[in-house]
């Protein structure tokens, strides 16, 4: 069984701590709201069971993607849509390209973390890749490309204790510096990788960016304090990419279309050992909806005590 909750489970906590908290300083304690509470709390973990019943293609591919997701990500200049946006379809492509491969996700902004360890469940990370936002403004302090590196360092060390796997490592980023730091050098990861590619989004006009204010649930273009608080620009540094790709010894991609990827993925499916055998693997299956049944069940008697309270 694992669990891969919607909401940060300590974000979760909170909310249904007061809940209950509300609920219980009520002279009259009603049963069914404290269930609710529990079954959106449960439903919030998003509990997945094993299916042992799929049967899943391996191969001898570890890839790593590493995406950064602050907020000049959200930049609005892939074409009509951001730059976040053309990250996940291009992900998803990767993955479907090299499907058999063990997939891992680290995300960074603020801090760098392991979203998704290493697993054959390319759905799994695929969802996870989805549901990525950029950080909020508020909470923003900067964009630094050297966040990352102690934790890619990390997954890929965790990568080379097992034999013949072959360690791919995609970096994503817009290659923008914004919290005054200079850019550390990469080449010790070179070490733990044999193939892969640093790929670039952004466009050198830049492009706007909104942020989600979490105060007044609305998105608003960021300003730049620092030029009479107009619209902040953001441009992709592919100077930064670049060093990054040379640091690590593998290709710079400049990702204006997916399409530029292709020839890198047909050199990456050239690594792929032949023969290697499939077997039973365990993938897993979304059980969330058995607790929404109850729960919409509890909804209805608390909204017809309401109304039979008003009349």
């Amino acid at each position: 069984m694992r669990c891969f909750p919607i909401i940060p489970i300590w974000i979760m906590i909170i909310i249904c701590a007061l809940g209950l908290f509300f609920v219980l300083k009520e002279k009259n304690k009603k049963i069914v709201q404290i269930i609710i509470i529990i079954l959106l709390f449960v439903i919030n973990l998003r509990i997945m069971i094993p299916n042992e019943n799929s049967r899943i293609m391996s191969n001898n591919l570890d890839v790593l993607f590493v995406i950064d997701n602050t907020i000049s990500m959200n930049a609005e200049d892939y074409g009509n849509n951001t730059r976040l946006y053309a990250v996940k379809n291009d992900c998803k492509y990767i993955i479907n390209k090299l499907n058999g491969a063990r997939f891992s996700l680290i995300n960074f902004n603020n801090s760098a973390k392991i979203a998704i360890p290493y697993t054959r469940d390319s759905n799994m990370v695929s969802e996870a890749i989805d549901i990525l936002e950029p950080i909020g403004s508020l909470d923003a302090r900067g964009s630094s490309l050297n966040t990352p590196i102690d934790t890619i360092i990390s997954s890929l060390n965790s990568s080379m204790k097992k034999d013949d796997r072959v360690r791919i490592l995609f970096f994503i980023s817009d290659g923008e510096i914004t919290d005054g730091s200079t850019l550390e050098s990469y080449s010790e990861i070179s070490k733990y990788v044999n193939n892969g590619a640093v790929m670039g989004y952004g466009t050198t006009k830049g492009g706007y960016m909104k942020s989600k204010n979490k105060y007044i649930d609305s998105n608003e273009y960021i300003k730049d304090s620092t030029n009479n608080y107009q619209i902040a620009v953001s441009k992709i540094d592919e100077d930064n990419l670049k060093k990054i790709a040379k640091d690590i010894n593998i290709d710079y991609v400049y990702m204006d279309n997916q399409s530029k990827i292709n020839n890198k993925l047909k050199n990456i499916e050239n690594l792929i050992k032949e023969g290697v055998e499939s077997g039973d693997k365990s993938t897993y299956d979304d059980i969330y909806y058995i607790f929404v049944i109850p729960l919409l069940f509890s909804l209805m008697f608390e909204f017809n005590q309401i109304r039979r309270k008003r009349i």
